[in-house]
């Protein structure tokens, strides 16, 4: 998942996932019906991005985490909007002191959409196939378990070494239960046991999930949440104004006064790990030169682009502040034009002409600045919009590029800074070393710090810069309650989500 393989769907929510001016993250009012939430309600959601198939195994991009996971598909833990681990299949478990050895006790009375039961061979069996299947999607992230089996309800993981994300990677699609067996068509189908059940999906239209009334939890407030998926930002707030749509994700900040003007929507801001990355191609030519890079960093105005596109944070390093290990590295790349001149100078650089490849679905407000910014230092900057697969031949794959502007959305997706191999072309020993420690670390706080300190490499190195650090911006209707606000474009858990009648 661009982590690994996830940035080759999710990017396209960037150019509507920014945050707002007037409103930092919680500061906009949550919308609170006036009537009861009716159970009968349908609510429509819009969203970006339309999954290409529904195969959550092996079919990578954030486009299908966000709508199936929790909602259709669960796994032992789950993970809140806020980032905390928390119980689901597994009621709880336990860990021991060497960090090696997981007990989960699997809940009971729980079944699958097609009226099976969940077994805890069921969740023995998923975690093997996913493991040891290269296919699947984060099959690596449990390549250091070593054992997994069950006794009555209670699974047993065993890791060859400790891994402090490992409950992380069970919150998403490592950890999703299946039925062992099971015959379902994953491309066009789903079979879970989450509190939703796959109802419809008319491809360039909507998917419509359904409450599934055998849920083993809190039933889904709603009978039917309806995701239609409208790219283009005005027919949304269209769509919206005529009654047609209650929620509107990855909303426009400049349109607010619109949505707004009749009082029947308000907007909600919440945070978000979406990093604006400026990549920069390090195997050879100009780009090599660490001092190249500084330069273009600190041309940069970061604060200009925050403004430009209304709103959210700067962000000078690989972890955002949701994430573990953040920290506030502002004063290592300092907007400052003339000691990008004076780097470039040194470097032997100037008059350096460079392309900066970016898909097209981007709007042109951040390559226009970055052609701005350079400029004034003697760089010549070329635009070259791509369709997206393209990008993900030419940049992703083949790492033909100079410069590429993407936004990454997934949380704790530190690794691909680790990862010589990674489309970033990064590379530091030092830095691949403290993430393993980091990895294998047996407390929250050392591994946080190993992070802190790899990340802050990382940006001495200006391995890449990162342009902003945006926020999860959201019209929702006065009569909806319930919808999450944080990392939306990530994960949008919907069983709380209610609409009243008035």
């Amino acid at each position: 998942m661009l982590r690994r393989t996830s940035l080759a769907v999710t990017a396209l929510v960037a150019a509507a996932a920014l945050t707002l001016t007037a409103c930092s993250p919680g500061s906009s009012p949550v919308p609170t019906a006036t009537g009861a939430p009716d159970p009968d309600a349908s609510i429509s959601v819009r969203l970006v991005l339309e999954p290409g198939n529904l195969d959550i195994r092996q079919t990578s991009g954030a486009a299908l985490d966000q709508i199936l996971i929790d909602n259709v598909y669960q796994g032992l833990v789950a993970r809140t909007a806020d980032q905390e681990i928390v119980p689901s299949l597994a009621s709880d478990w336990t860990v021991s002191e060497d960090g090696l050895t997981y007990a989960f006790t699997v809940q009971e009375g729980v079944t699958f959409h097609d009226g099976q039961e969940l077994t805890p061979q069921d969740v023995v069996w998923s975690l093997t196939q996913h493991r040891d299947t290269a296919e699947w999607v984060d099959a690596d992230t449990l390549a250091n378990v070593s054992g997994i089996a069950a006794d009555g309800q209670t699974v047993t993981v065993t890791l060859a070494a400790p891994d402090s994300q490992f409950l992380w990677n069970l919150s998403g699609r490592a950890g999703i239960v299946l039925k062992e067996g099971d015959a379902v068509d994953y491309k066009t189908a789903a079979n879970g046991t989450g509190p939703f059940v796959l109802e419809n999906w008319t491809q360039g239209d909507s998917i419509t999930l359904a409450r599934y009334d055998g849920y083993w939890g809190e039933p889904a407030a709603a009978a039917e949440v309806a995701f239609e998926y409208i790219p283009d930002n005005q027919a949304a707030m269209n769509a919206a104004l005529a009654g047609e749509l209650d929620v509107v994700t990855g909303f426009d900040p400049n349109l607010r006064a619109q949505i707004e003007a009749n009082g029947d929507f308000v907007l909600v801001v919440g945070e978000s790990t979406d990093k604006g990355t400026l990549a920069f191609n390090q195997t050879s030519g100009p780009l090599e030169d660490k001092r190249v890079r500084q330069a273009i960093r600190q041309a940069i105005d970061h604060d200009a682009i925050v403004e430009a596109i209304g709103g959210g944070q700067t962000q000078y390093g690989p972890i955002p502040s949701l994430d573990p290990g953040y920290e506030d590295l502002s004063a290592l790349a300092p907007y400052d034009p003339e000691a990008a001149m004076a780097l470039l100078e040194e470097a032997g650089a100037e008059d350096l002409e460079l392309t900066l490849t970016i898909p097209s679905f981007y709007s042109t407000t951040i390559p226009q600045l970055l052609v701005s910014d350079l400029n004034k230092v003697g760089i010549t900057l070329k635009v070259d919009s791509v369709d997206f697969p393209t990008w993900l031949q030419d940049v992703y794959t083949n790492k033909d590029y100079d410069l590429s502007f993407v936004l990454h959305t997934e949380a704790r997706d530190f690794e691909n800074w680790a990862n010589p191999d990674y489309y970033f072309t990064y590379a530091n020993p030092e830095v691949t070393e403290l993430y393993a420690q980091s990895r294998a670390a047996t407390s929250d706080k050392e591994a946080d710090r190993l992070l802190a300190e790899a990340a802050r490499i990382v940006s001495e190195d200006a391995g890449a810069d990162w342009l902003y650090n945006g926020a999860s911006v959201v019209a929702v209707s006065t009569l909806v309650q319930g919808m999450p606000s944080a990392n939306v474009n990530e994960r949008l858990n919907v069983s709380g989500l209610s609409k009243s009648d008035g």
